[in-house]
């Protein structure tokens, strides 16, 4: 199992006061010794419009190899375009399109996504139709370019709940899109019920329950803890590995065994103390991975 670590953690939250640039971000992460690194596409990191060149996507390619880098996906910036908004399907793979063509030249084969509305936004009938059919097709131009897109369910995102991932992955359903699996997004939504709309939904069994039920449409995991509360009374608190309420040595052997999957990449969004927390979150990783 390789390990990655996402370089949105030193610009979210509170990090965006003194957010570090993507170069030096990826070197400390290099220097912690992961395997590579989960490439944040929004600002101030590796946005669309900054590596528009062949220039500067090549010079991007060479950093990360000199750094003994590799990349287990681009997490790309879709915030401008909701695609349950019918007004903007166009305009939303129109920015696949660029988002697939980035990755395609940085050697990156995985696009995480989310569905962008707030909980709020989906719950209709009318909106899972057009989350997924706009999914569907963008999987499909996906798939031309040997890529796979990525959906990561979160509480502070429409279709929350453990029945909307699968109905929206069955409804999608497509070979290059497949679901990410947070562990700490998990517990929030497999068994707090967090920021669900209408009747709350669990999953018994917990986090590993979660697991049973999306056997066979996970395609990457982050690996993160939690206390069980919302960040900004928005989406799963990140705590570090092994200081929160998951049993993750439980959790190891499904995790370690799901099909395709290369990567484990830690999240430690919206924390100020990243830094210190890179190698004790490896060392945590490995040890588990081993198991």
């Amino acid at each position: 199992m390789k390990i990655s670590f996402g370089s949105w953690a030193f610009t979210f939250g509170p990090r965006s006061r003194d957010a570090l640039p993507f170069r030096q971000s990826a070197q400390a992460i290099a220097d912690a010794g992961y395997d590579g690194v989960e490439i944040s596409g929004f600002p101030p990191h590796v946005t669309l419009e900054e590596y528009e060149s062949k220039t500067m996507r090549a010079e991007l390619v060479r950093a990360l190899s000199g750094m003994g880098l590799g990349i287990s996906a681009y997490v790309a910036d879709f915030t401008m375009v909701n695609p349950l908004a019918p007004e903007n399907r166009t305009a939303y793979l129109d920015r696949m399109a660029r988002c697939i063509d980035f990755s395609a030249a940085i050697g990156c084969s995985s696009i995480r996504l989310d569905s962008v509305a707030a909980p709020e936004g989906g719950g209709t009938a009318a909106a899972v139709q057009r989350l997924t059919d706009i999914w569907r097709e963008a999987a499909e131009m996906a798939a031309k370019s040997s890529l796979r897109l990525l959906w990561e369910f979160e509480p502070g995102f429409a279709f929350n709940k453990p029945s909307d991932v699968v109905t929206i992955f069955e409804k999608v359903g497509h070979p290059a899109f497949q679901v990410l699996f947070d562990t700490a997004h998990a517990y929030l939504c497999g068994v707090v019920g967090a920021r669900q709309q209408g009747r709350v939904e669990t999953v018994q069994g917990g986090v590993a329950g979660f697991l049973d039920l999306l056997c066979g449409r996970i395609g990457h995991v982050h690996l993160v803890d939690t206390d069980g509360t919302l960040y900004g009374d928005e989406t799963s608190t990140h705590c570090p590995l092994g200081e929160g309420l998951l049993d993750f040595y439980a959790l190891a052997p499904a995790l370690r065994t799901i099909p395709g999957v290369e990567w484990w990449c830690v999240d430690l969004s919206f924390r100020r103390d990243t830094e210190k927390q890179l190698e004790p979150c490896l060392q945590f990783a490995r040890g588990l991975a081993a198991r």
